[in-house]
């Protein structure tokens, strides 16, 4: 059987730094501002993270199905060269 770890136990291992809603990396703006809901749930009840993941799912589920000439993204022209 494991054994649970005591909160004084020095071999605990430290939490992951929690990502930053600058990320670089996520160019979709839509997808973007989904994943910037993320920045509150330390924050927030265990209860609530479900509906937090919920809405995530939806938005990115929608931003997956949206038409991309409905985006602008930026740095592009329209004709999805460097502007």
């Amino acid at each position: 059987m494991t054994e649970l770890t005591e909160p004084e136990d020095p071999t605990i291992q430290p939490a992951p730094e929690w990502p930053q809603a600058d990320r670089q990396d996520l160019t979709d703006p839509q997808v973007a501002q989904s994943v910037a809901r993320l920045l509150d749930l330390p924050g927030l009840p265990a209860a609530d993270h479900e509906s937090v993941y919920n809405l995530l799912h939806d938005d990115l589920l929608a931003a997956l199905n949206s038409d991309p000439a409905d985006v602008a993204f930026p740095g592009t022209g329209p004709d999805g060269g460097a502007a």
